[in-house]
């Protein structure tokens, strides 16, 4: 069944890319948020969602809060921040506008504020188009064109079925490669990290708050060189972006009595 789902997934994404991709050369919204769904389906092929309603709603009301107060108009059919059940400290934002969260990653934050910064750092990397940007490097959108017209050919005509879905597969775990393991670049993390701190800023939150975050981070690290990937794989290290984010200059907008309370109430 998961194979099926998978693979009814993929050609959905092939016929959306086909769509999009006639008119123009690059990756389009469309093309991102079916992207973004191949990839959302890899992630959780890997990882369980951790069975937590109450955070889950609490952390997609932190998204929202931050979405409204930036400049960037939301995805083709929103954002979503969803709990993986994982004792990693790491988090991945597809381009299609999903964000995941390891559970470890959450409990590691002690206030509303740290949790908050998480979220901007991987909905900035959405905003800026970090991801596409990696794909647009490797040239993978003429993969994705290839598809398509493979997919537009196989509706006339049932030919090769296997051998192209494998090839689709191929393309698609290509894509998963680099957005969770190769991870972005440094420059990327230092982007995502300063429009991090000035969502926080304007939604209330404390810009402070994601250097927090990274101390806890450069703890865990110290501890542990198998703490997972968010600190060893995918991002420069804590130190290296905590002595970024010490040189940015940022105002603290106190809306603090707002948060404290139910934050103490929520159980992780």
């Amino acid at each position: 069944m998961k194979r099926l789902f998978l693979f009814v997934l993929l050609i959905s994404l092939s016929v959306f890319a086909f769509s999009q991709t006639a008119a123009d050369s690059g990756i389009s919204s469309l093309d991102a948020y079916y992207l973004g769904r191949a990839v959302a389906a890899n992630i959780l092929s890997t990882y369980k969602l951790y069975n937590n309603t109450e955070l889950t709603q609490y952390a997609n009301k932190i998204c929202q809060a931050l979405v409204i107060n930036s400049d960037y108009p939301a995805p083709y059919n929103g954002y979503f921040v969803m709990i993986l059940d994982s004792d990693e400290f790491n988090a991945f934002a597809t381009p299609g506008g999903h964000i995941f969260i390891t559970k470890r990653l959450a409990q590691a934050a002690s206030s509303e504020d740290m949790l908050a910064a998480v979220i901007a750092h991987e909905l900035a990397h959405i905003m800026l188009n970090h991801g596409i940007n990696i794909i647009n490097e490797k040239k993978i959108e003429n993969e994705l064109s290839a598809v398509a017209d493979w997919a537009a050919s196989t509706a006339a005509k049932q030919s090769a079925e296997a051998a192209r879905a494998a090839s689709f597969r191929n393309s698609i775990t290509t894509t998963v490669d680099i957005l969770m393991r190769s991870g972005y670049s440094q420059t990327q993390e230092f982007e995502a990290d300063l429009e991090a701190v000035v969502m926080l800023a304007r939604a209330g939150y404390d810009p402070g708050a994601l250097l927090e975050m990274l101390k806890v981070l450069q703890s865990a690290a110290a501890m542990s060189s198998t703490t997972g990937g968010y600190i060893n794989s995918t991002h420069p290290s804590p130190q290296q972006r905590i002595a970024n984010v010490e040189a940015l200059k940022f105002r603290k907008n106190d809306t603090l009595r707002y948060r404290v309370q139910r934050f103490k109430n929520l159980k992780f």
